[in-house]
């Protein structure tokens, strides 16, 4: 699996895993077997209809639910069976998880917001605050800095969510539908921001999304249907899908 310049992706096993992973909430079947690799310096799309199952199959992978059947594996690493205190242990640190809404807190500035992980890490105030504001530069918004959510607009806080995601240097960052709510201008922003800094400091990047434009950045696009993974790519549009059922 070759990057778009040709070079290779780094390492010849994937970073994470999925095989045959179902989960359930009550008598809906979100995920039905799926599986899925995701390498090193990746920027893989999944792609489906409302519904489908992918952002059940991200928090599988994230380490935030966990499936009923099925396994996960962070290099030799079997995340469906490591304990929460270690599952919270790598979102703070190895992986980055952003979501349509940035999910920012509220209370906070943005500087605050993205220092927040190295805090919780252990690193000092000083150190967190200037890492944060160099993430922040990166994202072309170090003047929103002292700006709280409530005054930053929807391609502004979703910006400061990606720094967050990835001020810790992350293996992996998840990122859910993270244009779901932008205008088209402010979604490219964002998925230029995204890829730029993913591409730079070699984080692979799970993107979920239902948008054909938003997809078109990854290296690679896989969709779900029925709770399962189908190789290649495939527009989301209810007319689309049901030409693959004809």
């Amino acid at each position: 699996m070759r990057t778009p310049d040709g070079q290779l992706f780094r390492g010849e096993t994937a970073l994470i895993t999925a095989r045959g992973l179902k989960k359930s909430y009550g008598r809906t079947e979100a995920l039905r077997g799926a599986s899925l690799d995701l390498h090193a310096g990746e920027i893989l799309a999944v792609t489906g209809t409302s519904g489908s199952g992918k952002s059940t199959l991200l928090h599988c992978l994230a380490g935030i639910v966990r499936p009923d059947e099925g396994v996960v594996s962070y290099g030799r690493e079997q995340l469906d069976r490591a304990s929460e205190e270690r599952l919270s242990e790598l979102r703070r640190g190895e992986f980055g998880v952003v979501f349509q809404f940035g999910q920012l807190i509220p209370e906070l500035t943005a500087l605050d917001n993205v220092a927040l992980p190295l805090l919780l890490s252990g690193i000092r105030r000083g150190p967190a605050n200037e890492q944060a504001g160099e993430w922040l530069e990166r994202f072309g918004i170090r003047g929103q800095a002292d700006l709280r959510p409530g005054g930053m607009s929807g391609g502004q806080s979703q910006r400061v969510a990606l720094a967050r995601a990835l001020v810790t240097g992350p293996k992996a960052v998840f990122a859910d539908e993270p244009t779901g709510a932008l205008d088209s201008l402010a979604g490219e922003q964002v998925m230029t921001a995204l890829v730029h800094a993913a591409r730079e400091s070699g984080t692979a990047v799970l993107l979920i999304t239902h948008d054909a434009q938003t997809a078109a950045y990854a290296d690679r696009e896989v969709w779900l249907r029925d709770g399962t993974v189908r190789s290649g790519s495939a527009s989301v549009t209810d007319q689309e899908v049901a030409r693959h059922e004809g």
